[in-house]
C-alpha cells in the first residue's frame, strides 16, 4: 500500500508542476504581491573555560514571498555565513564561509489537496526538542544543539501533500527523495563528537582507519515515505504516524584483522510507528509522542559481536507538562525515554536511556525583554546541559541577546563530552 501511494504521488506532483495552469501562474507577469526581507545576526561567542573565540559569525537570510494567482505561493530563503574565526567549522574543516538555498518551495491546491512541493522543514509531534517523531529532517550538528531548532534543521525536498477526510480528520503523505543526512562537526573542531556512546573506542595501541561512508544513490527507490493522520477529537490533539526511512546518522561497522580495526559507515532503513497527543485544561497543556522504531543498531563491546554493533527494536516516549497560569511566566517540563528490546551484555549505551527538561520563560518591560533558562538532564549518563539567555527587542526589527552554554557531568556522555566548550555568546540581529 504504501509503494502504491508513493508511485501516486510521484505521478501525481509530476502532473502538478507540468501542468499548463500551473506552470502559467507562476510567471512573472501573474505575480499578485512580492514581499522581501533579510535578516542579519551577528554572534560572538567566546569558551568560557579557555577564553578564546569559538565563533565570530554573521548570517544573513534573504527571503521572498511570492503571491501567484489563485491559491498558489512560491517561498525562497537563502543562507549566507561567514565565521571569521572557523572555530567550528564549514564544509572542509577550515572554510570561513557557507552558501545555500535554505527553503525553496510552492504551495498550491490541487486536486482537494493542499501541496508544499519543493525544499522545506516539516515537524511531527508535541516534543521540544527531544525527538521521538520529529526525524523527518536531520540535523546540523556543527554546534552539537546549542542553536535554535529551525536553524540546525535541514530542509530536506520533498512532497508534501495534505488531503482533508473529514471535518476532523486530516491526512499527510510524504515523498523524501532527497538523500541528505545528519551532518557532524568537523575532526578537531569544537563539538567533534568523542562520546563512545556514537564513536567506537579501539583497544590502546590498535590502528582504526575509517571507509568512505556508503550513502544511498538511488533517487526514488532509496527515498523516505510517511504518512500522517491527524484529528482534533473531543479537545484532543491527536495523530497516528509512520515513517519508512534511512536513519540519519551512519552505523559504524567495525572489522578487525591483524593489521588493526577498520570502520565502515553505512546508512540503514528503519519503520517507524507511532502517535502524539496534547490537550489544554485551563492553563495547564499536557502532550506527548510515542515511538516504535523496528531497526536500531547500537555500538557493543561484546567480544562475541563480529562488527561491534548490536541490531534491536526500540521503543521510545516522551511526555510533556506547560503551565502558563501565572503572568509573565512559562513553566515546562519534560520526560524522554529509549527502550531498547534486546538484551546485550556488551551494549555501550543503557538498555533504558532517561533524559528530562526543564524550562522556565519569563517576560519583562511589556514583552520586550524575554529571559529563559532551559536545564536538560539524562539521568542515565549523569550529565547535562545549562542554557541561559536574555533577549532585548529594542524595536521591531533589531534585537539583542546574551547567553551561555553550560555542560556538565561525564565525558562518556552525550552532553558530557563537550564539558570543556562552555561558552558564552552575545548577538545582535536586526531586519527589514
Amino acid at each position: 500500500m504504501l509503494q502504491i501511494a508513493r508511485v501516486t504521488l510521484i505521478a501525481t506532483a509530476a502532473n502538478l508542476l507540468c501542468s499548463q495552469s500551473i506552470v502559467a501562474q507562476i510567471r512573472w507577469d501573474t505575480i499578485d504581491q512580492v514581499d522581501f526581507s533579510i535578516t542579519i545576526d551577528q554572534q560572538f561567542s567566546m569558551n568560557s573555560s579557555e577564553g578564546g573565540a569559538q565563533k565570530n559569525q554573521t548570517t544573513v537570510l534573504p527571503r521572498v514571498d511570492l503571491e501567484l494567482s489563485g491559491s498558489t505561493s512560491l517561498t525562497v530563503i537563502a543562507r549566507a555565513r561567514f565565521d571569521a574565526e572557523s572555530a567550528l567549522g564549514f564544509d572542509g574543516g577550515s572554510s570561513h564561509s557557507d552558501f545555500e538555498l535554505r527553503e525553496f518551495y510552492l504551495d498550491a491546491e490541487w486536486a482537494g489537496a493542499y501541496w508544499r512541493l519543493g525544499k522545506q522543514q516539516i515537524v511531527w509531534g508535541q516534543a521540544d526538542g527531544l525527538r521521538v517523531l520529529d526525524v523527518i529532517n536531520p540535523l546540523d550538528l556543527r554546534e552539537f544543539i546549542l542553536p535554535d531548532f529551525e536553524d540546525y534543521r535541514i530542509p530536506l525536498w520533498i512532497v508534501n501533500a495534505e488531503i482533508p477526510l473529514d471535518k476532523n480528520w486530516t491526512a499527510q503523505f510524504l515523498l523524501i527523495p532527497d538523500q541528505s543526512y545528519d551532518e557532524f562537526a568537523n575532526p578537531n573542531t569544537s563539538f567533534q563528537v568523542r562520546s563512545p556512546q556514537f564513536v567506537p573506542e579501539p583497544p590502546l595501541g590498535i590502528p582504526a582507519t575509517v571507509e568512505k561512508v556508503k550513502k544511498p544513490a538511488r533517487t526514488f527507490m532509496d527515498a523516505d515515505a510517511g504518512v500522517r493522520l491527524s484529528a482534533f477529537v473531543g479537545s484532543w490533539d491527536l495523530s497516528l504516524n509512520y515513517l519508512y526511512h534511512y536513519q540519519d546518522q551512519p552505523v559504524l561497522y567495525q572489522a578487525r584483522d591483524d593489521s588493526g580495526i577498520s570502520i565502515a559507515p553505512v546508512y540503514e532503513r528503519t519503520h517507524l510507528l507511532g502517535g502524539s497527543f496534547s490537550n489544554v485544561f485551563g492553563d495547564t497543556t499536557i502532550r506527548g509522542e510515542l515511538g516504535y522504531s523496528s531497526d536500531r543498531f547500537f555500538l557493543t563491546n561484546d567480544p562475541s559481536s563480529s562488527d561491534g554493533i548490536m541490531q534491536s527494536a526500540e521503543f521510545s516516549y516522551v511526555l510533556g507538562l506547560d503551565y502558563q497560569g501565572w503572568r509573565d511566566w512559562f513553566v515546562s517540563a519534560q520526560v524522554f525515554q529509549s527502550i531498547v528490546s534486546n538484551d546485550s551484555a556488551g551494549l555501550v549505551r543503557e538498555k533504558i536511556s532517561t533524559t528530562g527538561t526543564f524550562l522556565v520563560r519569563r517576560n519583562f518591560m511589556n514583552d520586550s525583554i524575554l529571559a529563559e533558562i532551559l536545564l536538560i538532564q539524562s539521568m542515565s549518563q549523569d550529565d547535562g546541559l545549562l542554557q541561559l539567555s536574555l533577549e532585548y527587542d529594542w524595536s521591531t526589527n533589531f534585537r539583542f541577546t546574551v547567553g551561555s552554554d553550560i555542560f556538565f557531568g561525564s565525558p562518556k556522555g552525550v552532553f558530557g563530552q563537550f564539558k570543556e566548550n562552555d561558552r558564552v555568546s552575545v548577538g545582535i540581529e536586526f531586519g527589514y
